[in-house]
């Protein structure tokens, strides 16, 4: 499998790249602030053919290209519905102005093609296999996209901004709720493997077992029982 991910941006937001391999069809992930000519570049770099943009929740350093690379390669972009709003009122869902100068980079609005995630869906996109998680806490309608292990390939957690190396997401925004985000931590991060990597919204790569063991927000956490 090939990912290919870089920040971008004033944020340094993490955009990724998913394919079986070089040469294939692949998955789109969080093209944010700025992430347009990144993606371009991994694209040609990699031979790859996008067929899908997905995102793990719609503030605007995660959605910012998302209609130029949408339009440019003629694919949808799936997104929970509860962040559906977020890609043509960007400000709204940070309670406050981001700045003329900044907005003047964006191209504001959806796609053509939104297609909307829910919890549970798995996607099978590129010949890859995504499940959806809704993980509220840092926004209403965050989610994260989980791929299984295959091969010498361990499982892959794209967390967004639910989960960091050695940190989590701000609730301070609006749809943010700390509470919230504990939950969603404990019922989807927690009952993973310790040896799933981690790839996440802004930051380093980790995995589940390190950051069980050494992230604050995490420590002394218990993942919920299942049912009987």
């Amino acid at each position: 499998m090939l990912i290919a991910g870089f920040p971008a941006g004033a944020w340094g937001t993490n955009c990724y790249l998913v394919a079986p391999a070089a040469g294939e069809e692949c998955v789109i992930i969080d093209p944010g602030h700025q992430a347009a000519a990144g993606v371009e570049e991994a694209l040609k770099k990699h031979r790859l053919k996008p067929v899908a943009v997905v995102l793990t929740h719609g503030h605007i350093d995660h959605v910012a290209s998302v209609v130029p690379v949408c339009g440019a390669h003629d694919v949808p972009a799936w997104i929970h519905p509860e962040d559906r709003y977020m890609m043509s009122d960007p400000e709204k869902a940070l309670g406050r102005s981001i700045g003329m100068p900044l907005m003047g980079e964006l191209t504001i609005g959806e796609p053509d093609d939104v297609k909307e995630l829910s919890d549970g869906a798995l996607l099978k996109l590129a010949g890859l296999e995504f499940g959806v998680a809704h993980a509220p806490g840092h926004t209403k309608g965050s989610v994260t996209f989980r791929m299984p292990e295959a091969a010498d390939v361990p499982q892959i957690l794209f967390s967004g901004d639910l989960l960091f190396a050695g940190s989590v997401g701000r609730t301070d925004l609006p749809g943010g709720d700390h509470a919230e985000l504990l939950e969603s931590l404990a019922r989807v991060c927690l009952p993973l493997d310790d040896s799933t990597v981690v790839l996440s919204g802004h930051g380093p790569q980790t995995t589940i077992g390190r950051e069980r063991a050494s992230n604050p927000y995490l420590h002394g956490m218990d993942a919920p029982r299942r049912g009987m």
